[in-house]
């Protein structure tokens, strides 16, 4: 292989540099090499930024540049021999949600946290992709799982999609500043956005992205280490913003254990294939968060019954009402 002819597989939040091929082979063969690199046989790999019609066009003609780096979705055998279950089956609350509810109060508070926080917020750079709107409240969100399914093997990032992702993220553009947080590598969500349409569609905008390098680990008596997003790294920065007008949503609920009143666990999407025609969380909480919208303050919100609040918070209005009257 070429010293000047390098290609990097990028594949569920990791590298893989390919080293056995040339110029002169072709996709498939590249293909073959990529299985030996990740596991993820041939037949079930899409390389989505790889202009391609087919395998036996000759790589050369591709004109890669050098380090150029190709995005893998595929899955390995056993993860496809392993039978999906059904969908109200398929993921018990118990899996990615830790049941820590009982540490989080200790955990939040904890100084040895809230000193890794001060130092995100003293030496990580935020590169704003579009300007911050003055009066707007704040979401931040999840990718993978909560607006993509990064597992399932498709022809397209589209069809990975999460349903009603761009008219939710226009809904909430009107009220909120939209930031996106993802536990991988920054040029990981930048390609990500791309394939998604997000980072230049003409009818909201991005504020900016965080990566794994703002999240801090925290200890759990239950769990060990784990990995966080702590919303004070923004809050810190961006003075604006506080628990009283911030919302992040995520499919695993360990992830603002250090903020926990201020995330709404979103259900995970998975197996975009069989449930894109059912699957209808983003239009339900676009609807949500344009209710909550209007209040001064999120703190008295338990987001956890997101999907009950607009006939608990009428019931509270009419009960008000008849006190005065």
């Amino acid at each position: 292989m070429s010293s000047e002819f390098k290609i990097v597989v990028k594949w569920s939040g990791k590298e893989y540099p390919i080293e056995s091929i040339s110029e002169s082979d072709d996709v498939g063969a590249l293909k073959v090499a990529i299985q030996e690199a990740t596991g993820v046989r041939p037949e079930r790999q899409k390389l989505l930024n790889l202009k391609a019609k087919d395998d036996c066009i000759v790589l050369s003609t591709l004109k890669l540049k050098p380090g150029f780096k190709i995005m893998l979705m595929g899955s390995l055998e056993e993860d496809v021999l392993a039978a999906a279950p059904p969908p109200e089956e398929e993921m018990p609350e118990v899996v990615n949600d830790l049941d820590i509810e009982d540490e989080e109060v200790a955990i939040e508070k904890k100084e040895v946290y809230l000193s890794k926080i001060e130092r995100r917020i003293q030496q990580y750079e935020i590169k704003i992709l579009n300007e911050l709107r003055d009066g707007k409240k704040l979401l931040v969100l999840d990718i993978d799982y909560t607006l993509f399914d990064h597992r399932s093997v498709a022809e397209t990032g589209y069809e990975l999609m999460r349903p009603y992702l761009h008219e939710f993220l226009e809904a909430a553009y009107n009220d909120y500043d939209i930031v996106i947080w993802s536990a991988t590598s920054m040029k990981w969500i930048d390609e990500k956005m791309k394939l998604l349409g997000v980072t230049n569609n003409p009818k909201y905008k991005i504020a900016f992205h965080l990566d794994s390098l703002a999240m801090i680990s925290v200890h759990t008596k239950k769990y060990g280490v784990i990995e966080v997003k702590p919303l004070g790294v923004i809050w810190g920065k961006f003075t604006q913003y506080s628990a009283s007008n911030t919302i992040m949503f995520d499919d695993i609920r360990r992830n603002f254990i250090m903020n926990p009143q201020t995330g709404l666990k979103i259900r995970p999407f998975k197996n975009a294939h069989m449930n894109r025609a059912v699957d209808r969380e983003l239009l339900q909480l676009a609807g949500y968060l344009k209710a909550i919208a209007q209040l001064e303050d999120f703190t008295d919100l338990n987001h956890k019954h997101w999907e009950r609040f607009g006939t608990s918070h009428k019931s509270k209005k009419r009960r008000a009402r008849e006190d005065t009257a």
